[in-house]
């Protein structure tokens, strides 16, 4: 029995026990089989929950919706229904109260009062679907528990069959054939597939792994997945025969608007492990990178030696900083993936040797191209031609795609034990940042039946479960954790003759045996269409995998070829984290805060969880994280050595040892509890770059704090702090006085200069917002200073560092960690547009800087002190140096134009605009650095 069988019985032992007969009622072969009516549910929350997630419900438009939109600007009832109350949270924040958050957010209470019924649909006779008027939430109720599932697929056919075609193909590699050429579909597929590289005798054997070998649980969530599927296939007949499907299947050429002929292919559960893939890879993967590491390390040794440099890598590459923020501040210690004292196995490359794996082959036509050939297009469908030349997915607009595919990070969370409320329960104000698209990657939908009791969203194609949300009488949400959950081995090169090995060459050492390593292609071809204009062409997509997983580069080291593998823990097991989400929508599992705890603990990918009730907060890091040998970095290279693998690994399912549930950060009763995606705890380091002494996860610490201290926390002064913190600059708050401290310490004689020093004094005393002047106005309060900060950061921090880093150096650690990530800064976790921001930069790097050069006391210092080379003055020249650049710079060069805004403008710049997935579009709305589906709850009352 493999190790993660025997780790998920003995955790799961009790709840396979008390599952009992009664979540396997009403099998597919009996479809009306009558089950007992379930339980009357009750309420616990009270009309105290509630939830957003704009832009609307309705994710599918037919053809004619899809060109009243392109025509008259109409929107599809429910498309957009969401979006000005999420919006209208910018302004209204200052004046909330508890009365007013549903100006602002929908009554997310169970179920729908009979004057608010806007249409029940049964497509089964043992569920029904009824939507409400305000919304369009479907609230699924079933007798069975197949019922409640079809249910649910059905539900999601109705929502999403569109978005997840499109996921299932981008999993599977296959988005260009299916959706067309685009350069941003070439390089989506490009960046997806390698991550999870499956044949269909893969996708089998990961359900089959679940339904065998994860006791009951894992045998009613495959049936659960099964009759999701068929619901999603019931919806995809009904509306291919109705010809009320969505009309991008139009568009694209798969179906014939006049004759009806076309289809739209069957979903199977293989499809729901590609989506899951997806899903995982963008928000719960965590580690990975070390060759880009190992690099940077290179770069520091060459210019100082090894020792010194080394020095240096490690206090920028920052693994367990002191002075960051953390989730649990109580001091308790979690230790995993630290630097050893004495590291062995590692296996750096020799300089100059490491070339990227190269992916893809055999190009035709537009392969690499945007060479456009549009199609003779239909009078009536003119207004929709070339929805799609950019892409269905715009080239980095999805967490963990584009040129930072790194970076997974999103989401926030803000829970305030009931010591310190003014009601004595628990509140919690939390939910995930995903990105904003139309339709949302996500739906929203209410669950009730055996064994299934949950309001919240779940991700589209995988909706079998709720994902986040609220129970009866508790609530939970998660952020991304990203700790080290993937490595890089170092495998031997070798020749099956014996011949000497070549960096090309296509076999590998494994424990000894020269073994062939395996090749998984795709070939993609595509042509133009009404929706995409890109010309006719293909390409095949290689991969090469070994037992230590995907070869992403070649090398030497010590002068012998190898090839570096990237080795994911949840690799081989994308749906498997299915058994915690079952757990946490199962009402006879989830009582209280450590039966919540043990539900998330299987979940497999690397998310931080959070829970409320009426009784209690708690928090919970869940993901597969690897046991490693004694000595093992983690964050450089290893060597493909059997000393040095996994505790336990055998490579046939992807299994070893893991770390147990006690050794993961938790915690239960905190004062208060925040997670921006920061660090967990201390001991458990930092994955990668950037988690440091000054993250975004201050801008809530520092607010939440101050609001436990006061006492008398209530929902609305907790979303306040939220809100408050999500239209805030982090440089302007947390490093501006720092900076302005330095150039102040002498008086500053250009007149312009101590112009622009006032202006940002100004902009930071009054809270360093990026805030219009009033609803509509467009215009930023503090628009010159925020315009300034805008241009001068890149530039201060590039003439902070580089001259004390040299060249190769300062561009090794960029690539590793990007300077700014501000909300015009148009790169990032999920590129322009997407409110997201603040993450990923150099703050900590410059808050450490600058108070090394003022002489404050700093824990965990840089090795050396760069602006001005440590001397004051001459770290003031440097900043007054580039803010002299930063003022002279025109607004149309710091806010150039793109696809949505004029060059110049700041507030479109920065704005939020929902990427159309579809043929739907939405307006743009002000910045929020928030979010995307979010919970405002308090429990007053528990089971």
């Amino acid at each position: 029995m493999p190790p993660r069988t025997v780790l998920f019985r003995a955790a799961t032992a009790a709840a396979v026990l008390a599952l009992g007969t009664t979540l396997l009622a009403a099998s597919p072969q009996a479809p009306s089989a009558a089950a007992a009516e379930p339980a009357p549910v009750t309420d616990y929350c009270q009309g105290q929950c509630d939830d957003i997630l704009p832009p609307g419900e309705n994710g599918n438009a037919t053809l004619v919706d899809i060109l009243g939109n392109k025509t008259v600007g109409t929107h599809p009832a429910h498309s957009d229904d969401q979006l000005d109350r999420y919006n209208g949270l910018v302004a209204g924040y200052s004046g909330l109260t508890d009365q007013k958050l549903t100006d602002f957010f929908n009554d997310a209470s169970f179920g729908v009062p009979a004057d608010q019924v806007e249409s029940v649909t049964s497509p089964r006779d043992d569920v029904t679907i009824t939507r409400d008027k305000a919304s369009g939430v479907p609230h699924i109720k079933g007798t069975t528990r197949y019922g409640t599932e079809f249910g649910a697929g059905y539900a999601a056919g109705q929502d999403r069959l569109w978005l997840m075609d499109l996921f299932r193909h981008i999993g599977r590699g296959e988005l260009t054939s299916f959706a067309g050429g685009a350069l941003a579909n070439q390089g989506l597929e490009q960046q997806f597939w390698p991550q999870a590289p499956y044949t269909e005798a893969d996708l089998e054997a990961q359900v089959e792994y679940i339904r065998t070998r994860e006791g009951e649980r894992g045998e009613q969530a495959m049936a659960d997945a099964q009759a999701y599927v068929d619901g999603i296939n019931a919806y995809r007949e009904k509306s291919k025969n109705g010809r009320y499907f969505p009309g991008e299947y139009v568009l694209t050429g798969k179906i014939d608007a006049i004759t009806n002929i076309g289809e739209i292919q069957p979903f199977k559960l293989t499809d729901l492990i590609s989506i899951a893939s997806v899903v995982g890879g963008q928000f719960g993967g965590g580690g990975g990178g070390e060759v880009q590491a190992a690099l940077s390390l290179l770069a520091a040794q060459q210019k100082y030696g090894v020792a010194e440099g080394t020095r240096v890598w490690e206090s920028f590459r920052q693994r367990e900083d002191p002075e960051a923020v953390l989730t649990i501040h109580d001091g308790t210690a979690f230790p995993y993936a630290g630097k050893p004292d004495q590291a062995r196995g590692t296996a750096l490359p020799d300089g100059g040797s490491v070339t990227a794996e190269p992916l893809i082959h055999d190009r035709t036509g537009s392969a690499g191209t945007d060479r456009k050939a549009p199609v003779k297009a239909p009078a009536r469908l003119k207004k929709a031609q070339g929805i799609y030349d950019d892409g269905v997915i715009p080239e980095g607009s999805l967490p963990g795609s584009g040129s930072d595919a790194q970076k997974r990070g999103m989401s926030n969370a803000l829970l305030v034990s009931g010591k310190h409320t003014a009601s004595g329960n628990p509140i919690a104000v939390f939910g995930p940042q995903t990105g904003y698209f139309a339709p949302q990657l996500m739906m929203l939908q209410e669950l009730q039946g055996p064994g299934i009791s949950a309001r919240g969203v779940s991700f589209a194609g995988v909706g079998m479960y709720i994902q986040m949300g609220r129970g009866q009488d508790y609530a939970w949400s998660a952020t991304s954790a990203a700790q080290d959950i993937t490595d890089t081995y170092t495998v031997d090169l070798c020749e099956p003759d014996g011949s000497t090995p070549t960096k090309d060459s296509t076999h590998y050492l494994y424990r000894g045996t020269c073994t062939a390593m395996e090749t998984l292609e795709r070939t993609n071809s595509w042509k133009p269409t009404v929706a995409d204009s890109t010309a006719a062409g293909s390409y095949r997509m290689q991969v090469r995998r070994t037992n230590y997983g995907i070869v992403t580069h070649r090398a030497t080291v010590d002068g012998k070829p190898v090839a570096y593998t990237s080795l994911r823990s949840t690799y081989r097991h994308e749906a498997d984290s299915i058994i915690g989400f079952q757990m946490l929508n199962d009402p006879s599992y989830v009582k209280d805060a450590a039966s919540f705890q043990r539900a998330a603990s299987n979940i497999d990918y690397a998310f931080n969880w959070f829970y409320a009730d009426s009784r209690t907060a708690a928090y919970y890091n869940s993901g597969l994280n690897p046991v490693r040998p004694a000595g093992i970095d983690p964050a450089l290279p290893i060597r493909a050595d059997r000393a040095y693998e996994w505790q336990g690994f055998d490579p046939a399912a992807n299994t070893a040892a893991y770390t147990a549930f006690a050794e993961h950060p938790n915690s239960t009763g905190q004062d208060y509890y925040i997670s921006w995606n920061n660090r967990q705890a201390k001991g458990y380091a930092a994955a990668g770059f950037g988690l440091s002494a000054v993250h975004r996860g201050d801008l809530l610490d520092d607010r939440v704090a101050k609001l436990v201290e006061d006492g008398g926390v209530t929902r609305a002064s907790l979303t306040r702090a939220m809100a408050e913190a999500a239209v805030t600059d982090l440089r302007g708050e947390q490093l501006l006085p720092e900076l302005l401290k330095v150039i102040r310490s002498k008086p500053v004689t250009d007149p312009g200069l101590n112009a622009a020093v006032q202006q940002l004094d100004s902009w930071r005393a009054a809270g360093a917002q990026r805030k219009e002047t009033g609803p509509g106005s467009h215009t930023y309060t503090h628009a010159d200073a925020v315009r300034i900060m805008d241009a001068w950061w890149p530039k201060l921090v590039e003439a902070e560092f580089r001259p004390g880093l040299g060249d190769d150096l300062y561009e090794a650690l960029t690539a590793s960690l990007a300077t700014d990530e501000s909300p015009a800064a148009s790169h990032g976790p999920s590129g322009a547009h997407s409110g997201s921001a603040f993450q990923y930069g150099w703050w900590g790097f410059v808050d450490k800087d600058l108070r090394q050069v003022l002489g404050q006391q700093v824990k965990g210092p840089l090795a050396r002190t760069y602006c001005g080379g440590g001397d004051a003055d001459g770290c003031r020249d440097a900043l007054l140096g580039a803010l002299k650049q930063a003022v002279a710079e025109p607004a149309t060069e710091v806010y150039p134009a793109d696809g949505s805004c004029k060059a110049g403008d700041q507030w479109c710049t920065d704005s939020i605009i929902h990427r159309a997935l579809g043929g739907i579009t939405q307006k743009a709305i002000h910045w929020q650095n928030r979010p995307t589906y979010q919970q405002v709850v308090e429990f007053p009352a528990h089971r």
